[in-house]
């Protein structure tokens, strides 16, 4: 005997919410079908079985969505339609629009199942497979009923700049769930308004996906991978509606500089590659100069050493070109000289040349501003100390790992946390040999561990 289905009553609900009847749904849905070059033969019936309990197959699910949300006037996600839940809506969602809102809606009612979720290096690959015309000729065909403008678009912009701000200074933990909140609530529903022109939209989308950045950016900070590489995912596909090339080509970078970060270098050379090859020509020297580091750091990562030298002296030589402003989306990445600076001491480290390491190290830490960015400052110390530890000089490590566990204090930051834990084997090692400090430096890093 076959299992008796439960009814879809959010279906139902919304369905009577928006007063359409059955016949004008199926309409709605095949002609949101139809957009997306599929024929459908969907009548009042197949409404009937959904609301009944039957689920839709294949892609039509999203195409109820889509009907519904245009009537609606708002994004409705298969989650509120009762065809997923919010875990399931926020894994298989193709809409980056609905995605987005997801995953700020999840941040704040469901925090656990995001600050959970798996990074995976499948994932890290996505932009390469990625085909961004069906979605956008879904994104097109909605005509929403607010008109959006400059001044909502600045708006995105000054809470991304404030917000950004704030996590140098005080860590990714800091102000998560208002910013998650803004996405899902205001900033990700504007995409689906109207816009007078063309510009107007890729400045939209732009700034949304920079907001999005920033949300992936802290979850990064905090340790939480996957939910960072989900947003990191999102924020690529709102990228492409803004710029294909630029904006896109920087979001591919952000997917491979946090697979870098966790030693996972597959498929970071080839994704920085494309990056760069849908980049040059779009973008300022500065902007590509932190594409080829990336690019350094991925090959340097996988022992190729030669290429990853050809892309050091590939993102010198961008750096000296700085006539074209810089666009928001890398100047969000702070002082590029710094970054780059900072990112070839790492290429270095993977490289075993603990010398220039170090000087580029120093150069990274003249090259930005103590008070903005503090975090950045006391990672950098901390990794100074590890190339000066490596070089046997350890009476200027313990000074320099010091001088970084002052700049962490207030900073709620898994990556500065683990920057602290990394010290411990080795002042072990210092305080059985009596270096100075290092017994006062391992108690100090005890305390502020637990």
């Amino acid at each position: 005997m076959a299992a008796q289905r439960t009814p879809n009553h959010p279906l139902r609900q919304a369905i009577s919410a928006t007063r359409w009847t059955y016949e004008a749904l199926a309409s709605a849905v095949r002609r949101v079908a139809a957009e997306n070059g599929d024929v459908l033969r969907t009548n009042k019936s197949a409404v009937s079985h959904w609301v009944a309990g039957a689920e839709p197959s294949g892609q039509v699910s999203h195409y109820i969505a889509e009907a519904m949300s245009r009537r609606a006037g708002r994004r409705m996600t298969l989650a509120e339609l009762g065809f997923a839940t919010p875990e399931e809506s926020l894994a298989t969602s193709s809409d980056p629009v609905e995605a987005a809102a997801n995953l700020g809606r999840a941040d704040v009612e469901r925090r656990h199942f995001l600050a959970v979720a798996a990074f995976t290096t499948v994932g890290v690959a996505m932009p390469l497979t990625y085909d961004p015309e069906p979605v956008s000729r879904l994104l097109r065909a909605r005509t929403g009923s607010v008109q959006v403008g400059r001044e909502e678009i600045e708006v995105i912009r000054r809470i991304t700049a404030v917000f950004g701000a704030a996590d140098e200074l005080l860590g990714g933990g800091h102000g998560l769930t208002t910013v998650s909140a803004y996405l899902a609530d205001t900033a990700a529903p504007m995409l689906s308004g109207r816009y007078r022109d063309e510009q107007t939209r890729r400045e939209a989308f732009g700034a949304v996906a920079e907001l999005t950045y920033l949300a992936g950016w802290k979850h990064h900070d905090l340790g939480q991978e996957g939910a960072a590489q989900h947003y990191y995912q999102v924020g690529y596909q709102l990228a492409c509606e803004a710029d294909p090339h630029g904006h896109a080509g920087w979001m591919m970078r952000a997917l491979a500089h946090q697979a870098l970060s966790l030693k996972q270098p597959r498929n970071c050379a080839a994704l920085v590659e494309n990056a760069l090859n849908r980049s040059l020509g779009h973008v300022d020297g500065t902007t590509e100069a932190l594409l080829h580091i990336t690019h350094a750091r991925a090959f340097a990562a996988t022992g190729e050493k030669p290429a990853a030298a050809r892309s050091l002296l590939a993102a010198e030589n961008a750096l000296t070109r700085q006539a074209d402003p810089q666009p928001s989306f890398s100047l969000a990445s702070g002082p590029a000289a710094g970054t780059v600076a900072s990112h070839t001491a790492r290429t270095l480290t993977d490289l075993g040349d603990h010398a220039g390491t170090e000087k580029q190290h120093r150069a990274a830490l003249l090259r930005w501003d103590a008070e903005k960015y503090k975090r950045v400052h006391a990672l950098t110390y901390a990794d100074l100390g590890d190339s000066l530890a490596a070089q046997a000089r350890a009476d200027e490590a313990v000074a320099t790992w010091s001088s970084a566990l002052d700049l962490m204090d207030g900073v709620t930051s898994d990556r500065t946390q683990k920057a602290v834990s990394a010290m411990r084997p080795v002042l072990a090692t210092y305080r059985r040999r009596r270096v100075p400090g290092a017994a006062d430096l391992e108690r100090r890093i005890r305390d502020a561990l637990t």
